[in-house]
């Protein structure tokens, strides 16, 4: 039987970090707890960044999920702005940024994931991805100087929320995306278009079907060369093209990786290492399939499965409904499943013309996800029938 671990390491102090952290202490755990983190910053939420606190409405302190005070309450130390450079399994030993080695027993990897960048714009003022809270600020900052045009690249939630936002700060945006409909590839075309629509909706100058060829300006972006031949002129540019696993530490360590750390069904990646949050990638038996899954509730969900796991190897397998939520405007957005863009898909309840809607995907016979647009009792009610296995007429025949 595997030994109980003695300490605990984790690498990663976002939210399935800090989860997995504060876990182990619910669970009894009385050991030492080391908290690492790349940032300088203690944990905090992201989803307010390309939201509230990019809108000015709350200042950074309020998206923070803990403090130093509170860590040291709870026994957790916390080492911030220090990077994980390398992993040797064999050794049980971390290499830190600087060339310092750290012992380990046990070890959680949380380190999440970071924003595909457009080559050539790295030096050039103006623009912008959004992952961290340095990110939100210095894009807020560019927002608060009344940009005359705010130019978004990729039209997935992110690139969604931060063009709502700068609508909703009355400036101009244009939303740009290579496919032929937002999000075609998550929610399918019929939906996708629906999203579409919100946002013109808004006065959102909404290119599709149309890539970027090029960022240009001299010491700050001055427009977007776009793949048909036009070009919009832009004082700020964001990027929401999509993320890269932070496993690039990992190399050479034993582990298997394999776009995120592979895992088994309860986190396991080896003996006494979980991976939770972003970076890991597991079969989730609900649904039969290997996933990684990039939405809070996951990596809060998961931080603590991937703890309780390194305490109790009876621990079953990690087995969640993935879900998030989106807001946009004055819509929330919920979807809740795992949808595939052939999925069928049938509105059950509202109207899709007033933005207020909830539809359910079907595949094989099963409900397999729920989208909902200011619906939030139907898509908790339908996520219940989805984790219970329910079959797509059984939803069909639901009267929520």
């Amino acid at each position: 039987m595997t030994a109980a671990p003695s300490a605990v390491t984790i690498v990663g102090a976002s939210l399935a970090g800090l989860n997995a952290a504060e876990a182990l202490r619910r669970e009894g755990f009385d050991g030492p707890v080391t908290l690492i983190g790349a940032e300088d910053h203690p944990p905090y939420d992201r989803p307010p960044l390309s939201k509230q606190v990019l809108a000015g409405d709350w200042e950074p302190d309020r998206a923070a999920l803990t403090d130093a005070e509170e860590l040291a309450a709870d026994g957790i130390e916390a080492r911030l702005g220090v990077r994980a450079a390398a992993l040797d399994l064999a050794a049980r030993e971390l290499t830190l940024d600087g060339g310092e080695t750290v012992a380990f027993d046990s070890l959680v990897i949380a380190t999440g994931a970071r924003c595909r960048t457009l080559a050539g714009t790295e030096e050039l003022a103006g623009v912008h991805v959004l992952r961290s809270l340095d990110d939100c600020l210095a894009l807020r900052a560019d927002l608060e100087a009344a940009p005359q045009r705010v130019v978004v690249v990729g039209a997935g939630f992110i690139g969604a929320e931060v063009a709502a936002t700068a609508r909703g700060r009355g400036l101009e945006v244009t939303l740009v995306e290579a496919l032929p409909t937002p999000l075609g590839r998550v929610l399918g075309d019929e939906m996708g278009r629906v999203c579409a629509e919100v946002h013109r909706d808004h006065g959102v100058d909404l290119r599709t079907g149309v890539g970027v060829d090029a960022v240009e300006g001299g010491d700050r972006v001055q427009r977007v060369r776009l793949s048909d031949g036009s070009s919009v002129d832009a004082d700020v540019v964001v990027v929401g093209i999509g993320v890269i696993c932070n496993t690039e530490w990992l190399e050479g360590s034993g582990l298997s990786i394999d776009d995120g750390v592979v895992c088994d069904a309860t986190c396991l990646a080896a003996e006494g290492v979980v991976a939770a949050g972003d970076v890991a990638r597991w079969p989730n038996e609900l649904f039969g399939e290997t996933m990684r899954v990039e939405h809070w509730d996951n990596a809060a969900q998961q931080g603590a499965h991937a703890a309780r796991r390194l305490l109790d190897p009876a621990v079953g397998p990690f087995t969640p409904v993935p879900w998030f939520w989106s807001d946009q405007y004055d819509r929330k957005i919920q979807l809740a499943g795992r949808v595939r863009p052939d999925d069928e898909v049938r509105v059950v309840a509202g109207s899709v013309e007033e933005r207020r809607f909830a539809a359910i995907y079907g595949r094989a016979g099963r409900i397999t996800g729920v989208l909902g647009f200011n619906r939030p009792r139907h898509v908790m009610r339908y996520r219940a029938m989805i984790e219970q296995r329910a079959s797509f007429q059984e939803a069909l025949a639901a009267n929520f």
